[in-house]
């Protein structure tokens, strides 16, 4: 078992924070990795900072007041630092006159709106605790959250598309109509008092105006005040998990968890005040509101939101008309925005770099991102809510083969390890296990759910990713999917992510994804769904034999036989929310499919 000491100056086994080798180095692990590749170089190390949000933007503002902050494309709307500072305080107080008060959760409920970043910051000056709800919840989903973190107050446009959030509250709770604003008693959510709508006015509801100019002086003074008093360990944001194990769980993080994950992250970018990120990602999500809206206060960087919702073509004429010197995108953004790019169209001269992260980013997308945008410097990323959220990223100078083999080396003051989920035994570097995580990033835990937090951290510290990984000497990580998605067929472990990356190598393939499906004699059979590039027609035959005249070395492929095909006629969206498609219409050849491969025909039983 290999030994190392992490830059926390803990001796412990796994991956320690440390400075990588350069970036031209192959990937590959050294012949003597105690000797070549551990090294902790204690110089390079930014200390943890001990801040609160409110703080972080203080000091961004003081420095630049003057410079753009925030730009949202959709609605028209500039701020610079010191403006959006000045919204900030004059909203904070408004919510302590309100009534709120320190400790209470108010929920954010709506798409990429000024009023989310808004109401991100606010909260955080007043030490409210911002709840981020999914905007696609439907009534029975978010009226689970709201009650789940007992909210005192939520925020909601009426409606976007096809969501009407305002009329969904009022399903929930009737009581609104008739209540004067920041009074409603209901019976189904006892602790919810206040709605803000932010932008049209409504019965027993305040509009996100009614805020701004209810404070008085006392409230700016109570404000001023509480700034004395926040801690940085103070919790400060529930994100829900996606809840593919269970009901959705209410991840709980403090000042210090997302200050130090987005200070650090920025660092590892080389993120300065120059830098204009296009931010087409959901704040919602972790990726969005950490290492979007928070390297904003803590880097001073510039963010351009291009629509409310998801726009790919938008992205683009976003990224060229502002300048932008990043893009963030899940891969289905990246694969979107590359099928509406041509360098006649789009002018994408001022990206640099860009970050792809938020679900496993397939070899060729990421090639393709580097040939044909251009961005040399693409970047992959990976974490989890839980980890407040990034724990492994690239360095925006790493080779090709770093870029796509792995999801970058592990943070500052960070540790790793991979067990074998059995036996909770450390593995030899290069083997697969599960990933463990401790450290600064490391959540406060599950709100109001003591159990299911003992069961994903450790008492020694140690988050249980859930997700199946090796290690390289370098500390570079290779991500090979989740526990419970693994595949067991007749006694081999098929990992779905090398599958879809191999099958994504196909040139008529967009998109492709790989569940498991129950049957009798194997336990467990493969069935790939692949979503073709626009125009294109492929036959079961083409893909079986794309297959068989592969070499297919690597462990999960040259066990795999693919039993099931589905052509899909709808993108693919992240895995873990694949079951908002349709169910699969009924019928026996299709019974033991996941209701989620919707959009989908099955074109062969192969």
């Amino acid at each position: 078992m290999h030994r190392l000491r992490s830059t926390t100056g803990r001796e412990t086994s796994g991956a320690g924070s440390r400075s990588h080798p350069p970036a031209g180095i192959p990937y590959a692990s050294p012949p003597h990795p105690v000797a070549s590749a551990w090294r902790a170089d204690l110089a390079s190390l930014r200390s943890l900072r001990h801040s609160t949000i409110g703080e972080a933007l203080l000091q961004s503002v003081e420095r630049c007041p003057d410079r753009e902050a925030l730009v949202f494309l959709e609605e028209g709307i500039r701020k610079t630092f010191a403006e959006f500072l000045h919204d900030v305080d004059q909203t904070a107080a408004g919510l302590l006159a309100l009534g709120l008060q320190r400790g209470d959760r108010l929920g954010m409920w709506g798409p990429n709106i000024y009023e989310w970043l808004l109401y991100q910051f606010a909260t955080a000056k007043a030490g409210i605790i911002l709840v981020s709800v999914n905007p696609a919840y439907q009534v029975s989903e978010v009226e689970y959250a709201l009650r789940k973190v007992e909210c005192n107050a939520v925020v909601c446009p009426t409606a976007f598309k096809t969501q009407q959030y305002v009329e969904m509250l009022r399903k929930i709770c009737p009581e609104i109509d008739s209540c004067t604003p920041g009074d409603l008693k209901s019976a189904k959510l006892p602790h919810l008092r206040s709605v803000i709508v932010t932008d049209s006015r409504h019965p027993g509801m305040f509009h996100v105006d009614d805020v701004r100019q209810a404070a008085g002086s006392e409230h700016t003074r109570l404000l001023q005040d509480l700034q004395r008093k926040l801690c940085v360990d103070d919790p400060i944001n529930i994100q829900f998990t996606s809840g593919t194990t269970g009901m959705p769980k209410g991840a709980t993080l403090s000042h210090h968890n997302i200050i130090n994950n987005v200070c650090i992250f920025g660092v590892r970018m080389g993120y300065t005040w120059k830098v204009r990120i296009c931010l087409p990602v959901p704040m919602y999500h972790c990726f969005g509101s950490v290492g979007g809206g928070m390297s904003m206060a803590v880097h001073g960087t510039s963010l351009v939101f291009p629509t409310a919702g998801y726009d790919g073509r938008a992205n683009l004429a976003a990224a060229e008309s502002e300048k932008c010197t990043f893009i963030y995108g899940t891969p289905t953004m990246y694969v979107d925005m590359l099928s509406h790019y041509t360098p006649t169209k789009y002018d994408l001269s001022s990206v640099e770099g860009g970050i792809m992260a938020g679900a496993p980013c397939p070899p060729e997308v990421v090639r393709e991102v580097i040939s044909k945008m251009g961005i040399k410097q693409i970047t992959l990323g990976y974490g989890t809510t839980e980890n407040s959220p990034v724990t492994f990223c690239g360095d925006p100078l790493d080779n090709e083969e770093r870029k796509v083999e792995t999801v970058g080396y592990i943070m500052d003051h960070v540790e790793a390890k991979v067990v074998n989920p059995s036996t909770g035994v450390i593995v030899p570097l290069g083997k697969t296990g599960e990933l463990m995580i401790r450290g600064h990033c490391v959540m406060l835990g599950y709100w109001n759910d003591e159990d299911k937090t003992r069961e994903c951290i450790s008492p020694d510290g140690w988050y249980k990713t859930g997700d199946i990984a090796s290690l390289d000497g370098y500390s570079y990580c290779r991500i090979e999917g989740r526990i419970k998605d693994m595949i067991i067929r007749g006694g081999e472990n098929i990992y779905p992510a090398e599958i879809e990356q191999f099958l994504h190598t196909h040139p008529k393939v967009m998109d492709a994804q790989v569940v498991g499906i129950k049957d009798q004699r194997m336990g467990e059979e493969v069935c790939a769904c692949i979503m073709l590039n626009e125009g294109q027609e492929c036959t079961a035959e083409e893909i079986t034999a794309f297959c068989k005249g592969q070499n297919l070395l690597k462990s999960s492929l040259k066990y795999c036989h693919v039993s099931y095909l589905v052509l899909s006629d709808c993108p693919f969206q992240d895995p873990k929310i694949r079951d908002l498609c349709r169910p699969l219409p009924a019928h026996r050849e299709w019974k033991g499919l996941p209701s989620y491969l919707a959009g989908g025909l099955i074109i062969a039983a192969l």
